[in-house]
């Protein structure tokens, strides 16, 4: 799950074929957009301050870069990045049966979450179609009350609340709320993150697991810690209360500051996410795409349960599905943005790129693309860059992984 961008921000765009070590520059797709009402993030004012370039976003006004784009990547990679993600969605669930309805709605069982636990999944439509992939946490508050947290992609956060609500009245004891604007969310990723964080916390973050959660504190007031990201890296996502954020923010900031940890904007959370190869709503998921189709058959529960998709998903892995996501490395210095086509060496056309760019780790373009099926195993392919047809081959996704001695 990710930046949802689609539906106000093009895809990063870089200034020249140099850029990768000049910096970067993400355009607005939606120029008229521009002038909309803007939310803001309770960390707005400090964006601000620190020279942060703002840029329209999902409904709110967010920081793209600070510095550079190639530092801020960089500084996750090597140290720790610190990100508002502020603009995701936040839906708490209560009451009796909460799990329940969770499991009618998402791909990945809920019900049997133990406490503490963090899974990803997807909502999907009757067609199986992705609606959004969401994060749910099953969380307990310090007087022992119990909770579901869902957080879901920022420009589908009203989509989401309307497909819920119609079905809320099927589970009379559970409550919805929206807790976007109440709260912050701050995502701490690099391979220093939890030695250098576990000092604000009273719950030391470094014991927990992979896709763990718990309600702790810091300096007396209660912050949720989930070991999750969407970066590659190791790290974790705090959400707080609004008032408390720039609190949070400029603690994990002072905190950092001899380890080298960096104010990230989205345009490096971006590129991160995508030498991580992990899909972004809007790219390589929407709702013409399953997730069979994306490669996420792990977040599809299906066997002895039912949700809302699930037959046509179940259908769609015994078939097997017509298009298949791959990795491609092309050729040159020239990066293969969204929408471009995928071709055979005999000039055939059989897929689209759904993201691309330069790689600020490896140092040459990557992408990501959706090709038929039949073709998903060729050793070489074509795409086609403002008509010249530059040679790319296949890679196993990710395109980046983490190195052990991180962990």
């Amino acid at each position: 799950m990710g930046l949802s961008t689609r539906p106000v921000i093009d895809r990063i765009r870089f200034l020249d074929e140099n850029a990768l070590a000049d910096g970067f520059c993400l355009l607005p797709q939606c120029p008229d957009r521009m002038t909309d009402s803007l939310a803001s993030t309770p960390l707005d004012a400090w964006h601000r301050a620190a020279g942060a370039k703002m840029v329209p976003f999902a409904g709110y006004e967010m920081p793209i870069q600070y510095s550079s784009i190639v530092a801020e990547h960089q500084a996750c990679r090597t140290a720790a990045a610190v990100f508002d993600v502020s603009h995701m969605g936040r839906l708490k669930f209560e009451g009796d049966g909460s799990e329940n309805l969770l499991d009618h709605l998402l791909t990945r069982r809920v019900s049997d979450m133990p406490l503490g636990r963090v899974r990803y999944g997807l909502i999907c439509d009757e067609n199986g179609g992705v609606l959004d992939d969401v994060l749910v946490s099953n969380l307990e508050t310090p007087s022992q009350k119990r909770f579901h947290l869902l957080v879901v992609n920022a420009s589908n956060r009203q989509k989401i609340i309307d497909w819920i609500t119609p079905r809320m009245p099927d589970f009379p004891t559970v409550t919805m709320t929206d807790r976007t604007e109440l709260t912050a969310m701050i995502a701490v990723q690099g391979p220093k993150a939890m030695d250098v964080c576990k000092r604000l916390f009273k719950s030391d973050p470094a014991k927990l697991k992979y896709y763990q959660a718990v309600i702790t504190d810091q300096m007396g007031k209660p912050v949720i810690v989930s070991r999750t990201g969407y970066t590659g890296e190791d790290g974790f996502e705090l959400v707080v209360r609004a008032e408390e954020a720039n609190r949070v923010w400029e603690n994990l900031m002072l905190i950092g500051r001899d380890e080298g940890f960096l104010a990230a904007g989205l345009g490096a959370r971006d590129t991160l996410r995508m030498e991580a190869a992990m899909p972004l709503y809007g790219h390589e998921l929407d709702e013409t795409i399953d997730p069979i189709t994306a490669g996420l058959s792990f977040a599809c529960n299906s066997d002895g349960r039912s949700y809302i998709g699930r037959d046509a998903i179940a259908k769609i892995a015994a078939d097997g599905p017509s298009r298949v996501r791959i990795g491609l490395l092309p050729e040159g210095k020239r990066p293969a943005r969204e929408g471009l086509s995928v071709l055979t060496p005999d000039g055939q056309r059989i897929g689209t790129i759904t993201s691309g760019g330069p790689s600020p780790t490896l140092g040459h373009p990557i992408a990501m693309a959706y090709v038929d099926a039949a073709h998903a195993k060729l050793d070489r392919y074509q795409i086609d860059i403002r008509g010249k047809m530059v040679n790319a081959v296949p890679t196993a996704l990710p395109f980046y992984k983490r190195p052990t001695n991180k962990v």
